[in-house]
């Protein structure tokens, strides 16, 4: 049975047979030495796994938007997830949108589909909830989209009905100025 999940490890199976295929390691290098005079530099290499589905997503991503293969995405994704790791999905998506915002609730998350969840269903443990929290059964949030629910046509319906809702109101309050500025515009329209 197809659940809703299989779809990030379809996902993550394609861009990683990709790599296989070009002979691409699925470890990225480690990062150059920085200088040691530097204080923008990590204290520790961070090590970039090609094989996650955060990665794949980003190479996906910049793939998508630039239109071209995979194998010229890679050195962008390996640095994105190296200094900004999954979060730095949800930068790249709104640098991918000119810079603007990305509202989730219109926009399908890139990283979890529109699902509000963390795809990678990670244990409490894996995240270090509290011990308290461990039998609630409480979900974990995706990190990009921060469990923003995606319905365009519901929040669309509500919105168009709350700006019709202060363009009537506007209207309403319009009408008492316009009979107060009425004769004064219609004096300067004669005299001109």
């Amino acid at each position: 049975m197809y659940t809703v999940f299989d779809q990030f490890t379809r996902r993550t199976a394609d861009v990683t047979a990709q790599l296989a295929t070009h002979g691409i390691p699925l470890t990225a290098p480690a990062a150059p030495p920085a200088a040691p005079d530097d204080p923008w530099a990590p204290s520790r290499p961070v090590p970039v796994d090609r094989s996650t589905l955060a990665w794949c997503t980003a190479v996906t991503m910049l793939a998508d938007h630039h239109h071209t293969p995979i194998g010229r995405q890679i050195p962008a994704a390996d640095a994105l997830l190296r200094e900004n790791g999954i979060r730095g999905l949800a930068t790249l998506h709104s640098d991918l949108h000119h810079g603007a915002p990305v509202d989730y609730r219109f926009t399908r998350c890139p990283y979890c589909s529109g699902i509000g969840e963390d795809p990678t269903r990670p244990t409490c443990q894996d995240l270090g909830c509290p011990s308290w929290r461990e039998d609630d059964g409480h979900g974990h949030l995706c990190p990009v989209c921060h469990g923003d629910d995606y319905q365009p046509q519901w929040f669309a319906e509500t919105h168009m009905a709350d700006l019709g809702q202060l363009l009537a109101d506007a209207i309403k309050n319009m009408a008492p100025l316009r009979t107060r500025l009425g004769p004064w515009l219609y004096r300067r329209a004669r005299s001109s």
